[in-house]
């Protein structure tokens, strides 16, 4: 990728995220005029991009594979859009498109924001339906639920559903996006500010799980696959090329035993490209990262190490049981 062609990413002061996405739904009585059906829509991802990385997590959960056809981005996008790269002739099969920028125009033809995955688009038409990637996953596990496969886990019960969403607002808030308030950040105090948040609220998190296997209850829930993701580019790409560089996750051992149990868990690592995840933060964020270099380590076969976290109780699926094997056109290379 040139340089005339990468986007610009690093804001002046502190980095704030436009968090206004397309709200619409798909709903199982398709009161926004898109209901729920099999084979008809197509979800857009990205194995590279943290946000994405959740809905391919919650679909493989869920066993949504036979009725959500999954379309994949290739890890390095220019200003304009994510593209098809990984696809023959860089084609999306089923959508036709190179860039995922034409189902957001064919929708809204002045459609004046960022072009993101996750995006779920309605295949007949070629239109974008939604990339609220929040709303995306609870909806797979609130509207969906005629299509989940047998043992599907709970992900979002009622009963805890106040709590899921007040961990995730902080998560959100300090985590998710508190990695990139300190890699976009422009100036050294924005910087400063960001970094001790950060790792304020990652440690506020440790607390919480030295007595308890995961976030909340003793089941995974969606408030585990949102944070889960970050910490899986922690010490890949957020460590060196973002600069949250107090501790590695691995230097972290509450987390990261926490993060190894959720690896190692079926639906979790077996969504995650090492590879691609370095490739996009490094190649694409030029205006940190100006050569472009990816570099080499570190070593990523301690992902694989024993966790010892089975000793705090709970019950990874819950009355439910882990997803079968991925799809073969869905497999992730092995790590070395």
């Amino acid at each position: 990728m040139s340089d005339a062609d990468a986007g610009t990413y690093v804001e002046a002061g502190e980095f704030r995220r436009d968090t206004n996405y397309i709200t619409t739904r798909i709903t199982a009585d398709g009161r926004d005029g898109y209901p729920v059906e099999p084979g008809r829509y197509r979800l857009v991802a990205a194995r590279a991009c943290p946000w994405a990385n959740r809905t391919l997590i919650v679909r493989r959960l869920l066993g949504l594979e036979p009725v959500l056809s999954l379309g994949l981005c290739g890890p390095t996008h220019d200003k304009l859009s994510w593209t098809f790269d990984l696809d023959p002739g860089e084609v999306d099969p089923v959508l036709g498109i190179h860039r995922l920028r034409d189902a957001y125009l064919a929708r809204f033809p002045d459609y004046p924001r960022g072009i993101t995955v996750p995006a779920v688009v309605d295949i007949p038409t070629g239109q974008v339906v939604t990339n609220d990637y929040a709303q995306i996953t609870l909806d797979f596990s609130t509207e969906w639920t005629a299509y989940h496969r047998p043992g599907a886990p709970q992900l979002y019960p009622e009963p805890l559903r106040d709590h899921i969403d007040e961990i995730n607002a902080e998560v959100f808030r300090e985590v998710n996006n508190g990695v990139y308030r300190c890699g976009f950040a422009g100036a050294q105090d924005a910087y400063d500010a960001a970094y001790t948040r950060l790792f304020a609220a990652l440690d506020r998190l440790t607390e919480r799980l030295s007595t308890q296997r995961y976030l909340v209850g003793d089941t995974i829930t969606e408030a585990d696959v949102r944070l889960f993701t970050t910490l899986a580019r922690f010490d890949p790409v957020y460590h060196g090329h973002f600069k949250t560089n107090r501790s590695k996750l691995s230097e972290m051992p509450v987390l990261w035993a926490y993060a190894r149990d959720l690896f190692q868990t079926p639906g979790f690592g077996d969504t995650i490209d090492f590879g691609q995840i370095k490739e996009h933060y490094y190649v694409v964020h030029r205006d940190i990262n100006p050569t472009g270099i990816i570099p080499a380590g570190p070593d990523l076969s301690n992902w694989l190490t024993p966790h010892h976290r089975e000793e705090l109780g709970g019950r990874p699926f819950g009355d439910g049981t882990p997803p079968p094997p991925p799809l073969p056109a869905e497999q992730v290379p092995a790590i070395p």
